[in-house]
């Protein structure tokens, strides 16, 4: 079996084993750290719209419960298995570790493809879903909280916290459930944004140092960096809006259709546009048109973010990437042997655990604000403003001069939910890079080794601090 066919989850281990050289722990923690301990697996009857009735499949992963309630996505995919669910639960309890959020790691699928169903079809799978991970007890707020994934959104979010909040009566903090809800039904304001903004900030970080940048052939800094992002979901299309906002070039966006190239850079809006009145983003005006999504990937380009599915770069493709930096916008996008082969070539790649940590960031201030029953900046906002304006004031008694009302409303507002939310997630990003970039030098390995480093060693911690282990 050569690499590019290890399962993901073995992959997974393989980074895994990468890092515990560089850790003074015992084998027997390392191993249950390793684990997946618990996976379900779940069949259930779905009446068709037509009367026919249909199995249904599904899995639900917990990974690690070093702390509680553990946390991950649930996704609906044509091709997902178990091993696919223990390997991106795995992910999550070292993306959860790594940037301090306090969950243990988990995940779900359903074997759907949501395009072959009806709306009313869907509320029925993920109804009965919820249905099934309540009676094993595999749903809750201090239990273990899911999320949006691929093929899911807010409004199954939504469709899950009704269904567990019948079943649960009488539990005040059942919003807490799940996470990723529409602003309406207890979610928060900026979650939808929050994976993509946070791609953004982990290019943006490892764009800062002049000292990773000047190897690459590169100054400091977004700007002049020409960008492809492979995927136009929720992921995708908002770290291409946001690293086009912050002064990258996006000069290819790839989809499951196909790709659009424009040397001298796309509009993302536009070309989302684009695609809702066509249906396609081909045949967008001035790009030149890419038969598939795979060879997007391989344009010559300063940074590439695959921010679509698993395993897109591998063995097979790896000698044609171009890219100087890889970001990895979606969960194990490159392979572990497509991985060494980009470090033995001076690509710098922006690990997922890491870089897609925004979800998962925004999701515990989601949760915090569903059991704290109090949305952010509701106690301090007007009081904030007021004390503002009183200070504004006594600089104008000071220096005579007078503000205009513009310069005075801006310099007055206070932060509301959306803005704490993202200021939040912008340092814990941040922290996060500035830890991995210190284990990085400190080590002598590249960002993904350093990023596995820190996760095990903080999950050790953990179960040192129960007790566990010594």
């Amino acid at each position: 079996m050569s690499t590019t066919d290890i399962p993901m989850f073995a992959q997974v281990n393989k980074y895994f084993d990468k890092a515990t050289p560089y850790l003074d722990l015992s084998p027997g923690l390392l191993s249950q750290i390793k684990a997946c301990n618990t996976v379900i697996r779940i069949s259930f009857p779905l009446r068709r719209d037509d009367g026919t009735i249909e199995v249904i499949n599904g899995w639900r992963a917990q990974h690690s419960v070093h702390r509680l309630p553990t946390k991950g996505g649930i996704r609906f995919a044509p091709h997902v298995d178990e091993d696919e669910v223990s390997a991106l639960a795995a992910l999550m309890t070292y993306k959860c570790a790594l940037v301090d959020v306090p969950f243990g790691g988990a995940k779900g699928a359903v074997r759907v493809d949501t395009s072959k169903y009806s709306v009313a079809e869907l509320e029925r799978i993920t109804r009965r879903y919820t249905y099934e991970l309540y009676a094993k007890n595999m749903i809750g707020p201090g239990v273990d909280v899911p999320a949006p994934d691929y093929g899911t959104g807010p409004r199954e979010m939504a469709w899950i916290v009704d269904t567990y909040s019948v079943l649960a009566q009488g539990q005040i903090d059942a919003l807490g459930c799940v996470t990723g809800k529409p602003v309406t039904q207890g979610g928060v304001r900026g979650r939808a944004e929050s994976t993509g903004r946070g791609v953004f900030f982990a290019l943006r970080e490892a764009c800062c140092y002049a000292e990773e940048m000047k190897p690459l052939g590169f100054t400091t800094g977004l700007d002049g960096k020409t960008v492809v992002v492979q995927g136009l979901g929720n992921v995708g299309y908002h770290a291409a809006k946001f690293i086009q906002e912050g002064g990258g070039t996006i000069v290819a966006l790839a989809e499951r259709e196909g790709a659009i190239f424009c040397g001298k850079g796309l509009d993302v809006d536009k070309v989302v546009a684009h695609r809702t009145e066509t249906g396609s983003i081909l045949g967008y005006p001035g790009a030149r048109d890419i038969p598939t999504s795979a060879e997007a990937l391989e344009i010559e380009c300063d940074v590439l973010v695959p921010s679509a599915l698993e395993n897109v770069i591998t063995g097979e493709n790896v000698d044609r990437i171009k890219a100087k930096i890889v970001v990895e916008g979606a969960n194990g996008p490159v392979t572990a042997d497509a991985s060494e082969k980009l470090l033995s070539r001076g690509v710098l790649i922006v690990p997922d655990i890491y870089t897609n940590a925004g979800g998962v960031t925004v999701s515990y201030f989601e949760w915090v604000k569903n059991l704290s029953h109090m949305r952010y900046g509701r106690m301090e906002k007007r009081f904030e403003e007021r004390s503002n304006n009183q200070i504004l004031q006594a600089v104008e008694g000071l220096t005579g001069k007078r503000f205009t009302p513009d310069a005075r409303k801006s310099a007055a507002e206070s932060a509301g939910e959306e803005e704490l939310v993202n200021s939040g997630l912008e340092e814990t990003m941040i922290a996060a890079y500035a830890e991995l970039r210190t284990i990085q030098k400190d080590r002598g390995v590249d960002l993904r080794t350093a990023a596995f480093i820190n996760a095990i060693g903080k999950v050790a911690m953990s179960y040192a601090m129960r007790g566990i282990f010594p």
